[in-house]
């Protein structure tokens, strides 16, 4: 079929799902435009833990050499610009981008990622991603035990702070937020977590480093890292301007999809955070891989009809 877009299929976001749905397609040989404004959810971690082969690796290293492999293929491009509008036109979308340029493509992939909601807690913004954490798989082991502090944030405080007793001794602060059941209760016990009621007022220590979680009574809890489960929001309008269906979760809203990640809107697909509650690079990259198998067969069954 004689090209009518320049693009079979333009991704917006190019971190592990977005490239992973990329290498699908140039290795079919279809004409593919990554978009990436270069603001990966994972930046303020220094290193990646928990994925085979790249433990204990930067985050920035991984996804350079994913970018290196992706572009010694042909039909690849890149755009380092933020995508600020879409719309559904005759045979494809139509993205406009930050710089005022246009682009078009055949299908398209939403894996921007989402943003994390930190709460306006004095001392956590400097210390995300090193100190105050949100997922223990990914940086449990790097704390080397002792004390460790979960900050209430909603119910789901609870179970992270009877899995993260794994990793140290944990002190779950309820911060006005959390009230565990008489059963929940009786499970932090087994398990020989703390439960503080007092709110934590501040951090202290010399940030990025992690001391302490001062409380509104004035102590000073001692802490080596502190965990937290927060919740999330879609980077950008993109899925809502296309009229895509959202799903709500305790973590926040996400892209409904289904098993080849395509959105309930055709031609629109969703992989990685934007898509899904639990979330790593092992994760969003198997998302990344079904949506570009199901971009491809789409395409496929389109110039086949």
């Amino acid at each position: 079929m004689e090209p009518t877009m320049p693009h079979d299929a333009v991704i917006i976001g190019g971190s592990y799902a977005g490239l992973s749905a990329a290498i699908q397609l140039v290795r079919a040989r279809r004409r593919v435009l990554i978009i990436d404004d270069g603001k990966p959810r994972n930046r303020f971690a220094a290193r990646a833990h928990g994925a085979l082969g790249q433990d204990g690796r930067p985050g920035a290293e991984i996804t350079a050499a994913a970018r290196t492999q992706v572009a010694a293929y042909p039909t690849a491009a890149f755009r380092h610009v933020e995508a600020v509008d879409i719309n559904a036109i005759k045979g494809g979308f139509e993205i406009t981008l930050a710089d005022g340029t246009r682009t078009s493509g055949r299908r398209l992939l939403l894996s921007q990622g989402v943003t994390d909601r930190l709460p306006e807690l004095p001392g956590i913004h400097e210390r995300w991603g090193r100190t105050v954490l949100h997922c223990p798989y990914c940086h449990g082991y790097e704390i080397g035990g002792g004390p460790i502090g979960v900050l209430g944030a909603s119910a789901m405080s609870i179970h992270q702070a009877l899995l993260i007793a794994d990793w140290g001794q944990v002190t779950l602060f309820l911060n006005d937020v959390v009230q565990p059941t008489d059963e929940e209760s009786r499970q932090l016990a087994r398990r020989g977590v703390i439960v503080e009621p007092m709110p934590v007022t501040a951090l202290e220590g010399d940030a990025p480093s992690l001391t302490g979680a001062r409380l509104s009574d004035g102590r000073l809890v001692p802490l080596r890292a502190l965990f937290l489960g927060v919740g999330v929001r879609q980077t950008g309008a993109l899925a809502e301007t296309l009229g895509c269906a959202l799903d709500e979760t305790p973590m926040g809203r996400i892209i409904r999809v289904d098993d080849f990640k395509q959105t309930t809107v055709p031609g629109v697909y969703a992989a990685g955070d934007v898509a899904r509650m639990a979330s790593n690079i092992t994760l969003a990259s198997a998302d990344g891989v079904m949506a570009g198998i199901g971009m491809h067969r789409s395409l496929i069954e389109e110039e086949m009809a």
